[in-house]
């Protein structure tokens, strides 16, 4: 998994945004199925996810605004 920038999330269309999300809660379950000891990539994925969350929110309110 390959660390997610903002500048790559702001580069994805709505939809696209949504699908890697689901993806990436996806490969979260996954992960946390597998019990890896290290939890350097449940943290990655979970980062991730908060970036992908926090862009839309903030996607929405910059909408309200218009």
């Amino acid at each position: 998994m390959a660390i997610l920038r903002y500048n790559d999330i702001t580069k994805m269309s709505k939809q696209e945004t949504e699908t890697k999300l689901k993806d990436l809660r996806l490969e979260l379950v996954k992960a946390a199925v597998t019990a890896n000891k290290s939890g350097a990539k449940t943290k990655e994925i979970k980062r991730a996810i908060s970036r992908l969350i926090t862009f839309n929110k903030s996607r929405k309110e910059e909408l309200k605004n218009r």
